[in-house]
This record gives C-alpha cells, sequence and structure tokens, in this order.
C-alpha cells in the first residue's frame, strides 16, 4: 500500500535533517573543528538562497561553543522595520527541534558556506509541529558594531516599562509570532522568597527575572583565560550588580572584532548608550519548554563593558569593567558586598535586594525583636548623607519596605548632576527589646504661661509588655511668644515634617543646586520617638524650598509675577522650639493643645 503524500514529505524533512546533523558533524569530526569560523567573511542577504543549510554554534552546557543545524527557509523583509530583515530557518537538529530556540541561544552565530550570515535572536511560536527561529542579518549586526567608536562611557536610566519575555508576551497577546529571545535575568545569592518579592519590581523596570541561575565569582576575582578571548558562540552575561548579589542576562557572542564583541542579535533593554559590566558565563543546563526553554548559567567576573543596547544587537569591548556603586550590607554576623550598576532605579532596587536578604533571607536570628538600618551614601566631594531607620521586626520591615526604597531613591538619584555614589554602606544592628509603645497621657503643666516662666511636659505611656514608659521634658517662656498663635504639639518625626510644611520628597524644582538638595534630605526629623514642640501659625512665602515667615509685603509684590514658578504662598506651622524623646520607640500618636503666652 504507498504511503501518503503528507507521510512521504515528513519522512522526506526527517532524512534531511538526519543526513544534515551527520554531515555537520563528520565535517567537525573529520576536520578537528572545535571552534567556529572566525575572521571569515560575511554573508549578505541577496547571497542566501532557500534550503541553505547552515551550523548554528552555541554552548549547550559548560564553556565550549557546539554547532547545530539549521536550514534557510526565506528572508522576512522589513520584519522588524524598513530595512531590517529576518533570516527564517527551520531547526533541523533534532536536539533543538525538540525544544526550540532557548533564551539564552540570543546572539549565536549562524554560518553558511562557511561565512557568518546573521545571528539567532527571534523564535517563531506558535507553530510547533516544525520549529523555527529567526536570525538578524550580519548587515545590521555590523551597523550596531560601528557605534562602538561613538560611545561615551555614560550610562542612562533605565527604561520604565513591561518586559517583553516569551512568557508574558505570549500571555497577553495571543497574536504574537516572533517573540525576541530577550535574556532572563538570573537573581543570584538572594532566598527565593527575596527574589519572588522583588520580582513585580524588576519587571516595572523591563526584566523578565528567575531565582534560578548562580554567580561564580566576585568583582575581583581574575577571569578564566577563556573568557579574555572570546570567540563567537561562547556565551556571555550583561550584569546589573556582581558580587555576593548578582543580577545577569546570559546571551551568546555573535562576532568578534579584536577586543570588539557583538551579541544578542536583538535588544537587551533597547536603551541606547550605556556602561554595563559584560561577565564570563558558564551554562549549568538548558530546560525545554513548550513556551520558553531558557539557560541555566553561572555569572562569573567582569571582563569588559558593554557600550551599546540596540534594535539589532548589543555590543561592547572586552577589558576592564565600567565604574560600579560598591555597596556593603553589613550585620553583626557576616557582611554582603556588592556592586551595582550606576542607574537611579536599578542602583535604589539592589541596595533593597542586599538588606532583604540580610534580614529575612539567612539562617542568622536575632531580627526578631526589631532591628535598625543605619545607611551612608558617599558622594564625591559632599558631606556623607546618613540615614536612620527603625523596623519592629521582619514582617515590619516587609511592610515598610515601599518607604524604605522612596528614601533610598531620594539618596541615591541626583537631579542636579551627572554623579553618582562613591560607595554605599548600610549597617543592621539588633534591638534588644521589640521598638513598639504606646502613649498614654501628654500632660502639661500649664498652656497659658506668663513670658519667663518654665513650664514642663510629661509624657506616660507603656511599651509593648506593658512597663510603665515616663519622659518629662522643659522648657522657657521667652517674651517674644507673647500674642503669638501658637500650638503645643506632640507628634512623631513623618508628622511633624509634614505639619511643619516638610515636603515627603525633594525634587530639582524645590532647591538649587546637589549641595542643597543633601541638606534638604537632611532637614527631614527621625522616624523614631516623638517630637515635643511649639508651633506658630504663619503665613510663609515660599522661594523654592526656602520658607520666608513674616515677609513684608513689598517683597510679596516684588515677586507677584513669578508666584507660579518660583515663589508661592502657603499657610505654615513654623516650629519655635522642638525636643526629641523617647528615642529608639515607634510610636504613633498626635497630640495638638492650644497654647499662649501672656505678660
Amino acid at each position: 500500500m504507498p504511503l501518503p503524500l503528507r507521510r512521504l514529505r515528513s519522512l522526506r524533512r526527517e532524512l534531511r535533517s538526519l543526513w544534515s546533523s551527520f554531515a555537520l558533524l563528520l565535517v567537525c569530526a573529520t576536520s578537528g573543528a572545535a571552534t567556529p569560523p572566525s575572521g571569515g567573511a560575511a554573508l549578505p542577504l541577496a547571497e542566501l538562497a532557500v534550503g541553505d543549510q547552515g551550523e548554528v554554534w552555541t554552548v549547550f552546557q559548560g564553556t565550549k561553543p557546539e554547532p547545530f543545524s539549521v536550514e534557510v527557509a526565506g528572508v522576512i523583509r522589513n520584519a522588524l522595520g524598513p530595512g531590517k530583515s529576518l533570516i527564517l530557518c527551520r531547526l533541523t537538529d533534532p536536539r533543538v527541534q525538540a525544544m526550540g530556540a532557548v533564551a539564552g541561544m540570543s546572539g549565536s552565530p549562524l554560518y553558511i558556506r562557511g561565512r557568518l550570515a546573521g545571528a539567532l535572536s527571534y523564535q517563531v511560536q506558535r507553530f510547533e509541529t516544525v520549529r523555527y527561529a529567526g536570525f538578524t542579518p550580519v548587515a545590521d549586526l555590523e551597523e550596531v558594531a560601528l557605534r562602538l567608536s561613538e560611545s561615551p562611557l555614560v550610562p542612562i536610566p533605565l527604561q520604565q516599562s513591561d518586559p517583553i519575555d516569551a512568557g508574558t508576551r505570549s500571555a497577553r497577546d495571543g497574536a504574537a509570532i516572533l517573540q525576541p529571545l530577550l535574556p532572563v535575568f538570573t537573581l543570584s545569592g538572594l532566598a527565593p522568597s527575596v527574589a519572588d518579592h522583588f520580582a513585580p519590581l524588576l519587571r516595572a523596570l523591563g526584566l523578565a527575572t528567575t531565582a534560578l541561575g548562580g554567580s561564580g565569582a566576585g568583582t575581583d576575582a581574575k577571569p578564566p583565560a577563556s573568557a579574555v578571548g572570546l570567540s563567537p558562540g561562547d556565551a556571555v552575561a550583561v550584569a546589573l550588580a556582581v558580587g555576593d548579589i548578582t543580577i545577569a542576562g546570559t546571551g551568546t557572542v555573535s562576532r568578534v572584532d579584536g577586543r570588539r564583541i557583538t551579541a544578542f542579535g536583538h535588544p537587551m533593554l533597547g536603551i541606547g548608550d550605556v556602561a554595563l559590566p559584560l561577565c564570563a558565563s558558564e551554562i549549568v543546563a538548558i530546560l525545554p519548554s513548550n513556551l520558553n526553554s531558557m539557560k541555566v548559567s553561572n555569572t562569573g567576573p567582569i571582563i569588559g563593558t558593554l557600550l551599546q543596547d540596540r534594535l539589532s544587537a548589543v555590543a561592547g569591548e572586552l577589558g576592564p569593567g565600567p565604574e560600579l556603586i560598591p555597596v556593603v550590607v553589613e550585620t553583626a554576623h557576616r557582611s554582603l558586598r556588592f556592586s551595582v550598576a550606576r542607574h537611579p532605579q536599578l542602583a535604589p532596587l539592589a541596595t533593597a535586594m542586599g538588606v532583604t536578604q540580610a534580614v529575612q533571607g539567612t539562617n542568622d536570628a536575632g531580627f526578631a525583636e526589631g532591628f535598625r538600618i543605619l545607611t551612608r551614601v558617599d558622594f564625591p566631594g559632599h558631606k556623607p548623607l546618613e540615614m536612620a531607620m527603625l523596623y519592629p521586626g521582619p514582617q515590619g520591615f516587609a511592610a515598610g519596605l515601599d518607604e524604605f526604597l522612596q528614601k533610598l531613591n531620594a539618596c541615591l538619584q541626583n537631579p542636579f548632576e551627572r554623579t553618582f555614589p562613591r560607595s554605599v554602606h548600610i549597617r543592621i544592628e539588633r534591638l534588644r527589646q521589640r521598638p513598639w509603645a504606646y502613649l498614654d497621657q501628654v500632660q502639661p503643666s500649664s498652656t497659658r504661661p506668663r513670658a519667663g516662666d518654665t513650664i514642663s511636659v510629661l509624657l506616660s505611656g507603656r511599651d509593648h509588655q506593658g512597663g510603665a514608659l515616663e519622659e518629662s521634658v522643659s522648657l522657657s517662656i521667652p517674651p517674644a511668644w507673647m500674642g503669638r498663635s501658637l500650638e503645643l504639639v506632640v507628634l512623631n518625626g513623618r508628622d511633624l515634617d509634614r505639619a511643619t510644611g516638610q515636603a515627603a520628597s525633594l525634587s530639582a524644582n524645590d532647591v538649587r543646586s546637589f549641595a542643597s538638595y543633601l541638606d534638604g534630605l537632611r532637614s527631614f526629623r527621625r522616624p523614631d520617638g516623638l517630637y515635643v514642640a511649639i508651633l506658630e501659625r504663619a503665613s510663609a512665602l515660599l522661594d523654592q524650598n526656602d520658607q520666608l515667615v513674616g515677609a513684608p509685603g513689598s517683597i510679596e509684590r516684588i515677586t507677584q509675577a513669578n508666584l507660579d514658578t518660583r515663589y508661592g504662598r502657603q499657610d505654615v506651622a513654623t516650629p519655635l522650639w522642638e525636643q526629641h524623646v523617647m528615642p529608639d520607640r515607634l510610636i504613633s500618636i498626635q497630640v495638638r493643645r492650644p497654647f499662649s503666652v501672656s505678660e
């Protein structure tokens, strides 16, 4: 009985695939080739023909690249925009046909007749009876490489966008067929629970992440000799943080020109000029999936700098890595040391990861009763910026993580100068007792004193176990307070900041220079304990972040034309006197009493 035509065609494809794989292995065995061709001529699109047999080099395991066979199906013209075409190939090698193109194979070079034709860059989803993949033509790779001579070593902020990883995109766009093999950024050095907590925050920056990955060396480790002289087909990682905590995405080298390399065959984040570490990479295994197969890798030491992140590829130079921000997170038992890219959004996020790992991701005990986080940020040419925050325990820290991130963002960002922190040092100190406390009574000796009198304010309450707390403050009443509209308040630092017109955050519109920006951050009151204060209600003329209380009318008339830009008027409460009490306690209470001074 004759075989059906469809079955004959299927058998023909299988025999062709087996013959291609056998021929490729035979060529490699007889020629002794252990690496892909290098230094050969490029193969332009015009010389490609349907049915051309090719070999793609990539690392399946370890650090040594291996070839797999493909067959050219055709060229999709203008697939990614005018003049940006894709080479469409069938994945004829049985190893790859079973799992399709793999995240981490991005940039794997395609050779046809011994000439570089392109780089593996796109999955073709939804048609899985025969696996296909898209390849970026070699001319587009060369176009990105040419930009290296124009690249300044100046980082720019990460884009605030959703990631375009295969899993996420296929879920929200069922019609998507071409999907770039964007690198999955591994989070090593973090407990899975910590990594899961930060995954949505990283996704908001356009980073698809997984906790399944490792790092084999810190920033100071010497790279292996094989990594210093990379070859096409080798694995390479682009890191956003390196050291005890590593955030890195692995891809494949497409072409090498001296110390310059081109990789990935598509954008990493699409942010143009960058300065990010290039790192050695070791492939542990490939995890096959019908949705999005991926390589699992260990990120090694820094071997160069990524300078370009463009539509068709990423490119960089081997050698010293870029300047990073060193971060130390220290506890009584251990220290985490890592360095992060000089990006305003990423640096605070990676730093917060280190703090969360130190608090929640170790076997150490001692933070259950509460802890204090002391942060010191050193900017070149400026006095260090210091910040202290108190937490009742790991759960309290998790609930207050947004506030901690907000504080770090304010400290590490710089709206005025292209200056990044020289270093960030964080110390986490254990508290001997839980900081929660409750205030039962605020008793001033008088709310209508005479000028020259000395009054006292007694505060009494309980700690978290019901133990008695008591503290008294005294103040002398100056004659200058007579006849003024005053108020006695007991508030925590955040509430007193708000009551006195201190903005919760500062922007470039509020201050004149980076030095005044740092001064503004230092002016925030301590968040622990309480403040006993005498406030005066007044109308103030605002000169950016400065309050001019009681400014004469002539000044207001002069500034009237600029009220919508530099100047403004606001009813504020001005502190005439204040004292911080009950430090190292977390107390939520607001007490306000009218206060007047007579002769």
